[in-house]
């Protein structure tokens, strides 16, 4: 079996060719799709060095690699459907929490964003980072994906590279957007590039970034994957070469399901301490004292982000046409999605403690991020917690120091929003909100991420 080849960063690619380049009709939507033909390069220009850079989506994955390697020295054309967000990156103001303002700023001589489609015909590498979620009935969408495949094909022109990042089931580089990008002519691995190289985004994490996190990479031909190596190495320490795009997107999709089977077990096993009367957290502790074997997950409401709550069901559908059913992946997402019904229960029970309803009863929720140090709401188990809630006849008011809006609600300050409450539930331990204050003003506190661990008080319990 083929073993990856890890590379260490460095290596500096030849020089691009700058000659054929011939402007095409812009278009407003990804949808449009464009296909006038380009002059191409001469046959030995087709594996020169990308010195242009174009990233279509610039989201939580696309705005990081634009700055990346506006930073690195390379001129960078963003594009987006988004005018508002386009105009905002012009003047210098970024969406993205892990990218300040000032950080943008600085990068405003090389890197320009647009929602013109054929700004992309200048790029020598075109990376795609687009959202890929689930329909309603839980199964891939790869509609933005293939929009964006579709604009990419009509600005397409040889010599160039084009990678994609998002997540989706093992497949999709190879039998979604190669014939697209072959549909005009062009031969991929003989006239243009194809890889995947799955993102690795964790929102609000400063100890790994795009430069210290390794880089998978996988290249529809050997010649493939040496070019996306040698795009990525100049914002990565280190790129790990794989045998093919499916095993890149495959390896992504493990690294996903990893985290949610794991959060599954310790988040069933706080169900069955709570029958138990036994300190889930307590335990946690405990076994985490073994220094081999053994990998730290904790319990809490449930998942959240773009990633754990979605990838599971690329692979689970994916599985089905190979006449499989991946029983453990799935079951894992029906622990963890019924988390939140779970915290609804111990809410009725913690106001039941006291001779009090659910209805009418004023609860403050503290945090609802799908985690602490961003203000995400993407499938946060907060939003359910609130619909769940309410549903039951709840008052509600929350507090989110990143989160000003959600659910028709506004965020209250803290630690007023402590005031006059019968509960608080500390769904997501936000910096900012003081745990020590909490435990002392309000009257009933659940705590849901074990933050409290250490303070004895009858009014305190937790998950």
């Amino acid at each position: 079996m083929k073993r990856p080849t890890r590379v260490p960063g460095g290596g500096i690619l030849h020089r691009a060719a700058q000659a054929n380049r011939i402007s095409r009709c812009a278009g407003s939507s990804w949808t449009n799709g464009f296909s006038t033909a380009v002059a191409a390069p001469p046959a030995n220009d087709r594996t020169l060095s990308p010195v242009h850079v174009g990233v279509v989506g610039l989201g939580y994955v696309g705005l990081p690699l634009a700055v990346a390697f506006a930073e690195a020295g390379l001129r960078v054309t963003g594009l987006d459907t988004d005018p508002a967000r386009v105009a905002g990156i012009a003047s210098g103001r970024s969406h993205v929490g892990d990218i300040p303002d000032d950080r943008l700023g600085a990068t405003s001589a090389r890197f320009v964003a647009t929602t013109r489609p054929s700004d992309l015909a200048v790029a020598d590498a075109i990376l795609i980072c687009v959202p890929t979620p689930l329909t309603p009935e839980r199964e891939p969408d790869l509609g933005p994906l293939l929009a964006a495949g579709r604009v990419v094909a009509g600005q397409l022109r040889a010599g160039q590279l084009v990678v994609l990042e998002s997540t989706t089931y093992p497949g999709t580089t190879r039998d979604q957007l190669l014939p697209l990008f072959e549909a005009g002519g062009l031969r991929v691995g003989t006239d243009v590039h194809l890889a995947y190289s799955p993102e690795r985004v964790d929102p609000g994490r400063t100890d790994h970034t795009l430069r210290s996190t390794p880089k998978v990479v996988g290249g529809v031909t050997a010649g493939c994957a040496e070019a996306a190596r040698e795009l990525y190495a100049r914002v990565c320490d280190e790129v790990v070469v794989v045998s093919s795009p499916e095993a890149a997107e495959l390896a992504k999709l493990l690294e996903n399901v990893f985290r949610s089977v794991n959060i599954a077990l310790v988040n069933e096993l706080a169900l069955l301490c709570d029958r138990m009367g036994i300190d889930v957290w307590e335990v946690v502790d405990a076994a985490a004292t073994k220094p081999y074997g053994f990998m730290r997950f904790d319990p809490g409401p449930g998942m959240g982000g773009h990633c754990i709550p979605v990838d599971p069901f690329y692979l689970s559908w994916r599985a089905r046409s190979f006449d499989m059913t991946t029983e453990f992946v799935e079951l894992a997402g029906k622990v963890n999605q019924q988390m939140p019904h779970h915290v609804v229960e111990r809410v009725q029970r913690s106001l039941n403690d006291v001779g009090l309803a659910v209805r009418g009863a004023r609860i403050a929720l503290l945090g609802v991020a799908y985690k602490a140090g961003t203000s995400d709401t993407r499938e946060s188990p907060a939003l359910k917690i609130i619909r769940l809630l309410r549903e039951l006849g709840a008052d509600l008011r929350y507090h989110d120091p990143l989160v000003p809006t959600v659910e028709g609600l506004e965020s209250s300050a803290f630690p007023a929003v402590l005031d006059e409450i019968d509960l608080a539930v500390l769904v997501t331990a936000q910096p900012g909100i003081d745990v020590d204050v909490t435990i002392a003003r309000a009257p009933r506190l659940l705590d849901l991420r074990g933050v409290t661990r250490g303070h004895d008080a009858d009014h305190v319990e937790r998950l």
